[in-house]
Formats: structure tokens, C-alpha cells, sequence
């Protein structure tokens, strides 16, 4: 068998812009760093616009500010619940959940609380995903399970069919906040638990270490071949970066 020949300079740059066109619908283009300010925040929902992602991601003080920056443009604003830490304290996660979602947030991506699953109180983790899947009415609502944590494949397992059996809308790999964040084998252990559910439409937010188009090639293969060519779409599918953005950005303009 004889190998492929190489591409050309030309085709691989319309074969990256393609790459690159496919990814960018599905951004939630991210500012949660530990200096996030106003403008910044006002700068990232600017380049949303232009660029024509799912959504901004955001901590929650900053939701009505990119709610007012966004109107009328299709982006959605999403926001952090329980982040980092993943604590186990119900009533104040959905305290907070009501008051975001008060000031426009459309998404709420949940912390579970991993070390609860760790320790084998599965119901306790579920307990905080039913509940905040209550206050979400007419929200959508995604699951972090922090499988960099959690480091073992059955644990993944796990939390990743608690997370959609208490109402996640999807299930997220990470916070970006750890020592590993999303991997490759992680992703296949959540996308067949998703396969498997069949009660629902679900989907899969990969976040964290994702910085080059190939990363994001990487992700969108692997779902399709285990979820089908024609499964990947904004309600199906996030990536979760900021570092990704601009790449992409330069990939489609280069293209002839």
C-alpha cells in the first residue's frame, strides 16, 4: 500500500480554514482567569460577535454586562456554577444558579461535585445536578465532571450518566483549573455514555488544553466516528477555549 502523497501548501491551508470554519460555531469563547475585568470581558463579547460563536463563557459577575454586549447578535452567555472547586453545598449552588440566570445568563456550566463521587456518595452529586437542573427552566444546562480528576475511566463512567440521568444538557471534561483537563480518552468515555442514554438529546463540551486547530480536529473526529458524521452542531457540541480563538480566526482569513 502506497502512502499518501503530502498536501500542498494551498491545500492544507484550505484544508486547516475548513477545519477552522467548523470549529468556530461551536466556540464558547472563555474569559474565566483569576484577572478578568469589565473590559476585557467587553472585548471578548466583541470578537464574539465578529466571529460568530456559540456563546461567551463568563464568570458570573460579568453575565449582565455581556448580556447587554451581545443582544441581537445569536451569541449566548454562559456562566460558572460551584467553579472551581466543585463543593458539595446544594442550596447555596442553586441560590446562585436563580441569581445569574436573573440577570440574563442563557447557560449554566455546573462544577459536580467529583470529590463526593470519589468518596461513593453518588447521590449527593446527583442531588446538586437535579436541583440545579431545576432552577435552569427553559436553560441549558452543562455538567463539569473534572475527569482529569477523577482519572479513572469508570468514575468517568459514572459521573457522566449521573450527570444526564439528573438532567444534564451536556457533560463538560474540565474546568481548565487542574493539573489535566480534557483528554482525548476522556471524551470517548463521555461520548459513549451520551450514545447510550437515549432518553434525550445530550452533548459533549471538551475545555481546557485545547490551543491548536489540531486539538479541535482531534475532538471533532473522535465524535464523529462514535456519534456520526452529521451529530456534531452547536447543540450538540462546545469547545471550550480562548487560546483556540484567534488561530481559527487567522485560518479562515488566509484562506484564498
Amino acid at each position: 500500500m502506497t502512502a499518501s502523497a503530502p498536501l500542498s501548501p494551498q491545500a492544507q491551508t484550505l484544508a486547516r480554514a475548513a477545519l477552522a470554519r467548523r470549529a468556530l460555531p461551536l466556540l464558547d469563547l472563555t474569559d474565566l482567569s483569576d484577572t478578568s475585568t469589565a473590559a476585557a470581558v467587553e472585548d471578548l463579547c466583541g470578537k464574539a460577535r465578529a466571529s460568530g460563536v456559540a456563546a461567551v463563557c463568563v464568570w458570573p459577575d460579568f453575565v449582565a454586562g455581556s448580556v447587554r454586549a451581545l443582544r441581537g447578535s445569536g451569541v449566548r452567555v454562559a456562566t460558572v456554577i460551584n467553579f472551581p472547586e466543585g463543593g458539595e453545598d446544594i442550596e447555596r449552588m442553586v441560590a446562585d444558579t436563580r441569581a445569574t440566570l436573573a440577570d440574563g445568563a442563557d447557560e449554566i456550566d455546573l462544577v459536580l461535585p467529583y470529590r463526593a463521587l470519589m468518596r461513593g456518595e453518588a447521590e449527593s452529586a446527583r442531588a446538586m445536578v437535579a436541583a440545579v437542573r431545576d432552577a435552569c427552566v427553559g436553560r441549558l444546562l452543562k455538567v463539569i465532571l473534572e475527569t482529569g480528576e477523577l482519572d479513572d475511566p469508570a468514575l468517568i463512567a459514572q459521573a457522566s450518566r449521573l450527570s444526564l440521568d439528573a438532567g444534564a444538557d451536556f457533560i463538560k471534561t474540565s474546568t481548565g483549573k487542574t493539573p489535566v483537563s480534557a483528554t482525548l480518552p476522556a471524551a470517548e468515555t463521555m461520548l459513549a455514555a451520551i450514545r447510550a442514554h437515549g432518553a434525550r438529546p445530550a452533548g459533549l463540551k471538551v475545555s481546557g488544553g485545547l490551543r491548536r486547530i489540531e486539538d479541535a480536529g482531534a475532538y471533532l473526529a473522535l465524535a464523529d466516528r462514535v456519534m456520526g458524521p452529521d451529530w456534531v452542531g452547536p447543540s450538540t457540541f462546545r469547545i471550550g477555549a480562548s487560546a483556540l480563538h484567534a488561530e481559527l480566526v487567522r485560518s479562515v482569513e488566509a484562506a484564498p
